[in-house]
């Protein structure tokens, strides 16, 4: 077994230095030229010639520095597992990666055994630093997962339990409150422990770690970091499963009637609410591309949603019996769809046809930053990766829980290569090598921020929120100019409209007065009859093509339903 960087090369460890700076191969320059340079050979205007010189040699060295620059912004290099011989990565167990890596990262594989209050559900900030778990008897954990700090023991209407747990590769016994809870980890952190006093099915952190929604028995509840209740969401109803959408500040969630609700977590106002009309589901999930949020149901179609409409805005038939499991590519444009009859589909969003088709039966699906796709049914757990860059996933890995774990939830957690797993027996994390960003963006997620980096990102954000309107299918149509569409098709009442005008405006006219014997009120008549009519004629024969359009494109469809063997026994309408 061994550990391959992205690039295939081996990179030594230690500062950079000048010499290796300036040292940069083409592949990495190539990497951020701006496609093909003009052929300069075949212009001959001397001073078009010039210029576009001029301008490639100012590409070249932006590329070349922006080569450099990335050896000190991105020092650390992605990897994954790389097999030797005959030996296969999924059969490479934990505890030879464990034996393998460093200790900070020995240290991120650990197992939270809490029986009392499972399954368990998780959820992970956008920094990757704090995790939300939940069981659904009644437990609430934040966990800061890097450092550690004084943890409060608070004491309301729930009951608040802080706990911190340091174990180095044994087995610690914590009593409180009538529970014992087991710890088997190297390094734990509680940050705020609550146990209430009902069920809780979903978890979701808000904007930043300070918030997180509970979906629990009755409500929707919102608490703080430190346990305390803020809000009772009651409109949301026995809510069963959440997701926010971070750029849009909206709270989705879908309740057991099969109803969705989206809040504006800002101002407090209700959105929109809608019922689906597709009965009870417990699967929802956001792409991180447009917004767009996706229901599975148990007719074996995925819905997908907008809070300004209503109606769905595509209809995905995805497998012949009930959907248990979707997830979406952090790119947005493939998603991962698992359903009763034992199949796992990969779908590509923009033409909404089928990639690839694998065998298993999946409760729960989740996609990597590095696009890793985490299926688990039991207590087993497959990784399938797309090594080749084809979207062919293949598999990756495997890891096997204890037996009777019933695993309820998996979810990468962001920036690292760490699969959290929420099961009936507690929580677990293992190592899943090359799953995670290995360099993160402090502007976007920051690990390390403090409380004021965290104030002003909270203050940027708001400033940059996006209305609900801007959620569609394809973002980019935003800040485009809108293409002239075809002239509508006017209604009956439309047209019966624009035939009395032209009757009252043929009739408006004034006729010449002629010589004696042509002014006879009978050919008066006639005239302005024959005028009305002169005007309704293009009206009336522009209707009659419509009408004969109509026809045609009807029968040919007619036509085209049926096969040639029984094209004759189709049922022919009477002809005017």
């Amino acid at each position: 077994m061994g550990v391959r960087q992205e690039n295939g090369t081996p990179r030594k460890l230690g500062p950079v230095t000048e010499e290796e700076i300036a040292d940069v191969t083409d592949n990495e320059v190539r990497k951020y030229l701006r496609g093909e340079g003009a052929n300069l050979e075949v212009i001959q205007d001397k001073k078009l010639k010039g210029q576009l010189a001029v301008r490639e040699e100012l590409y070249g060295k932006s590329a070349k520095t922006a080569a450099k620059a990335e050896k000190w912004l991105m020092p650390t290099e992605g990897g994954y597992l790389d097999a030797e011989g005959i030996e296969k990565t999924w059969r490479i167990k934990q505890d030879t990666i464990a034996r393998e890596v460093d200790i900070s990262s020995s240290k991120k594989q650990y197992d939270i055994v809490l029986p009392d209050f499972g399954p368990y559900t998780l959820d992970f900030t956008s920094s990757g630093r704090y995790m939300a778990a939940a069981g659904h008897k009644g437990h609430l954990a934040i966990i800061d997962l890097q450092n550690l700090g004084v943890i409060k023991e608070l004491q309301d209407e729930m009951m608040l339990i802080g706990v911190t747990g340091i174990v180095v590769n044994e087995n610690v016994e914590f009593r409180g409150r009538g529970k014992r809870w087991i710890l088997v980890a190297d390094l734990i952190l509680y940050r705020c422990i609550a146990e209430v006093r009902e069920a809780v099915r979903d978890v979701v952190f808000l904007h930043n770690e300070l918030f997180f929604a509970a979906a629990q028995n009755k409500y929707l509840y919102i608490y703080n970091r430190d346990g305390t209740e803020l809000h009772c969401l009651k409109e949301h109803g026995a809510v069963l499963k959440l997701q926010f959408l971070k750029n849009h500040f909206l709270l989705a969630s879908i309740n057991n009637f099969g109803q969705l609700h989206y809040q504006d977590v800002t101002t407090g106002e209700m959105v929109n609410n809608y019922r689906t009309g597709l009965g009870r589901s417990d699967v929802l999930q956001v792409n991180p591309f447009n917004g767009v949020i996706a229901s599975g149901h148990s007719g074996g179609t995925v819905n997908m949603w907008k809070p300004t409409s209503a109606a769905p805005l595509v209809k995905m038939l995805c497998h012949r019996g009930p959907v248990t499991g979707l997830a979406f590519h952090p790119n947005g444009h493939l998603m991962a769809t698992a359903g009763m009859d034992k199949k796992i589909k990969l779908w590509d969003l923009r033409k909404f046809q089928v990639l690839q088709t694998l065998p298993g039966h999946a409760k729960t699906l989740d996609f990597s930053q590095k696009g890793l796709l985490a299926t688990a049914t039991g207590s087993f757990i497959q990784v399938l990766g797309d090594f080749s860059g084809s979207q062919n996933y293949s598999r990756y890995m495997g890891h096997s829980m204890a037996k009777g774990y019933q695993i309820q939830k998996v979810s990468f957690r962001p920036y690292e290569d760490v699969l959290g797993i929420g099961h009936s027996m507690g929580w677990s994390s293992i190592l899943i090598p090359g799953a995670g960003e290995p360099n993160f963006d402090s502007w976007v997620a920051n690990p390390f921020e403090t409380s004021k980096q965290r104030r002003e990102k909270e203050v940027r954000s708001l400033l940059d929120k996006l209305p609900a309107e801007a959620i569609m299918l394809d973002p980019s149509k935003i800040g485009t100019v809108r293409s002239a569409r075809k002239k509508e098709k006017p209604t009956k009442q439309e047209r019966e409209a624009e035939i009395e005008a032209a009757v009252a405006a043929a009739k408006s006219v004034s006729l010449k007065k002629k010589t004696k014997g042509r002014n006879k009120p009978s050919k008066l008549v006639k005239k302005r009859q024959q005028g009305i009519e002169r005007a309704k004629r293009p009206l009336l024969e522009q209707q009659m093509e419509e009408e004969l359009s109509k026809k045609k494109k009807r029968k040919m469809s007619e036509d085209n339903q049926l096969p040639k063997s029984l094209q004759r026994f189709a049922r022919k309408t009477a002809t005017v």
